[in-house]
């Protein structure tokens, strides 16, 4: 695995985090207990900070980052991820705020100021432009994303089993590596 500091910043990490060997997490990173990063995913606090909940996943080939304090954006956008969210492979979470038992769909797109509240669920290869407020329980799809409808009961169920699921195979992911000496 590969953690970076980046100038005085050094990602901290809680309990039993995986990180794949081929995933880079850098600088103002901060993950909680149980998350897991995987392959070839990107992690970059650079120029805003990052923070990824307990029990979430961030699946291959994703991009999280955040935007520069600056001219254009003078507060600037870090990323807060909640607990338990599942961020779906491919993804770009981009200066932005993902609540609890969230579902980011793979290649989903979500970008600066936005706000995910908890338990929402985004479609595949969906688009959340700049600034959109996303309420809580329903699922959002398209480009840009429009509310569909309210969650079912059993699409309230997979959000928590999605992030169960991703726990139990980051720590069969652990025990292997370890196995192996």
């Amino acid at each position: 695995m590969s953690i970076r500091r980046f100038k005085d910043k050094s990602p901290r990490l809680g309990r039993s985090v995986y990180i794949d060997d081929s995933a880079v997490v850098i600088g103002e990173v901060e993950l909680g207990d149980d998350v897991s990063i995987w392959p070839c995913t990107v992690v970059r606090g650079d120029v805003a900070g990052i923070s990824i909940g307990d029990g979430s996943n961030i699946q291959e080939g994703s991009v999280l980052h955040g935007t520069h304090k600056g001219e254009y954006t003078p507060c600037g956008f870090s990323v807060s991820v909640g607990r338990c969210v599942t961020v779906g492979h491919g993804a770009t979470v981009h200066g932005c705020t993902i609540g609890d038992y969230s579902l980011i769909g793979v290649g989903a797109i979500v970008m600066d100021g936005v706000v995910i509240e908890e338990r929402v669920m985004i479609g595949a290869g969906s688009l959340v432009p700049p600034g959109k407020i996303l309420e809580s329980g329903y699922l959002y799809v398209g480009s840009p994303v429009r509310k569909i409808r309210a969650l079912k009961s059993g699409e309230m169920d997979f959000l928590v089993y999605s992030s169960q699921h991703y726990i139990r195979l980051k720590n069969n992911y652990i025990a292997a590596f370890t196995d192996r000496g």
